[in-house]
């Protein structure tokens, strides 16, 4: 299936007592590109985090929020640094001494210097936050995937849809092309009639010429590579992989097709077409640049 580079997931729920909330989204990018923030203390997290996704997502800039809250009663250890602690009694009680002002040292001062204690919370099992934090991320992975298979399905509509309009194009422009030769010819013929003024014209001097200009204005070649891109395009939409960077280089050759036919063309009929080929591929390689 074809996937757009761009979409959007997001679950919020409680697993084993934490509440987890997942946000994704993604923009275009030539590559896989993977950002995540966490809430503090879990970015243990990260690197877990992109090797699960990078295996559901091959191009796009990826941008994750994780945001985990503890149960109430997980539990907190409140430690007491104690030779700093004892540091700011003695300084205390020396102030007091030395300027001769109430030593009123209390449990309650003394707790306003927090550096003294030291929190600690229940070691984390990092497995099992992984595997809690995964509930969540594989219900918002399906909603971002959801979103670029649809965006997927349209740009796969619009691109075919466009491939359809160059083809027909291009017909018109194999069918017109041997016209030309032969309005060449005709007006080769009373070209040097008029020149001549009645004397016998050199048949085959016209024919040579004919072919030569026939020769340097014959888009066959072109027009049979171009709908060999066409072919290949259609066949990579039904591949199943990520195709974008492999449309990317087709329109490229697609586009080398064109400015060839619209460098030998010299009748302004064929000229406008290959303008209007030019227009729908360039249309193609905006559309092809949101292609996973």
């Amino acid at each position: 299936m074809v996937m757009s580079m761009t979409g959007f997931g997001r679950c919020e729920t409680q697993v084993n007592g934490r509440q987890i909330t997942v946000e994704m989204k993604s923009v275009n990018h030539r590559y896989f590109e993977f950002s995540c923030r966490t809430t503090r203390g879990y970015s243990f997290l990260e690197d877990k985090l992109k090797k699960y996704v990078a295996q559901k997502v091959a191009r796009g800039k990826v941008d994750m929020y994780v945001s985990i809250t503890e149960a109430e009663d997980s539990e907190v250890v409140v430690a007491i640094n104690k030779p700093l602690a004892l540091g700011y009694v003695n300084a205390i009680h020396s102030l007091a001494t030395e300027y001769n002002i109430p030593d009123d040292l209390s449990v309650s001062v003394l707790s306003r210097y927090s550096d003294i204690f030291q929190i600690h919370k229940e070691e984390q099992d990092e497995e099992q936050v992984f595997a809690d934090v995964k509930v969540a991320l594989d219900i918002a992975l399906e909603s971002f995937l959801s979103m670029r298979e649809a965006e997927g399905v349209k740009l796969k509509e619009d691109v075919l849809s466009r491939v359809d309009t160059i083809m027909s194009i291009v017909s018109e422009i194999e069918e017109r092309s041997p016209i030309t030769v032969e309005e060449y010819r005709a007006k080769l013929t009373k070209r040097i009639s008029d020149m001549l003024s009645g004397t016998e014209i050199d048949e085959q001097r016209i024919l040579t010429e004919a072919a030569i200009f026939a020769d340097k204005v014959a888009v066959d070649e072109e027009t049979v590579r171009l709908r060999s891109h066409f072919e290949q395009m259609k066949t990579f939409f039904d591949s199943g992989v990520p195709i974008g960077r492999k449309l990317d280089f087709i329109v490229q050759e697609m586009n080398r097709e064109a400015n060839t036919i619209g460098s030998k063309v010299t009748d302004s009929i064929l000229a406008h077409k290959v303008v209007d080929i030019k227009s729908e591929i360039e249309k193609i390689r905006e559309q092809i640049q949101n292609i996973e």
